[in-house]
């Protein structure tokens, strides 16, 4: 989560573009903004979560088993679809199986492996949260229309490719694009303008 809440109007970001030549005003400002309305958001469904005795992590599983219920799931599996280590699911699944939200059997094709499958009282669980749930997402999401929403989707999508092409440590070789001779710097550009 990002702790800054005060955000660097563009005109500051832009001073600090001219003593570090690798910044781009525009890109820092995307960034911080991204990640403080992730972080408000985040925080609002975190808060609903832990009204219900869960946290993102818990409800992630969750899910993921009532996705497919009957059907049990592998640890491994489900710490592939989560985007988590093995060990931390094997950690959220010990604390849902002490809770009896979820349970684990024998793997008939592999008896070393455990499948984790939701227990009745898990399903009620989310039965009884998921309308609120719901609720609360659309309001979350209501300052944007459908075509706003569905275009949102389609930029993060994009974002989110470029991301992955980032391999860790990968920042060398790289400067903001300088202006050309004789090309005029524009006055204001649209972040600025939002900023107004």
């Amino acid at each position: 989560m990002l702790l800054l809440k005060d955000l660097p109007k563009y005109e500051c970001v832009r001073a600090i573009a001219e003593r570090y030549p690798t910044a781009d005003p525009d890109s820092i400002v995307t960034c911080l903004t991204l990640l403080r309305i992730a972080s408000d958001l985040l925080g609002r469904l975190e808060s609903f979560w832990s009204d219900h005795g869960l946290s993102q992590g818990r409800f992630t599983v969750l899910m993921l088993l009532n996705r497919e219920a009957p059907c049990a799931k592998s640890a491994s599996d489900l710490a592939e679809r989560a985007g988590v280590s093995r060990a931390t699911m094997t950690g959220l699944v010990d604390g849902l199986e002490r809770d009896g939200l979820v349970e684990r059997s024998t793997n008939p094709d592999d008896r070393r492996m455990a499948m984790i499958a939701i227990t009745d009282s898990g399903q009620e669980l989310l039965d009884g949260m998921l309308p609120d749930y719901f609720t609360l997402v659309h309001k979350l999401m209501s300052g944007l229309d459908e075509n706003a929403k569905h275009g949102l989707v389609e930029l993060l999508q994009g974002l989110g490719a470029g991301i992955h092409r980032v391999a860790p440590g990968d920042i060398t070789g790289w400067a903001c694009p300088v202006e050309s001779a004789g090309e005029e710097t524009p006055t204001t550009t649209p972040m600025e303008r939002a900023d107004a």
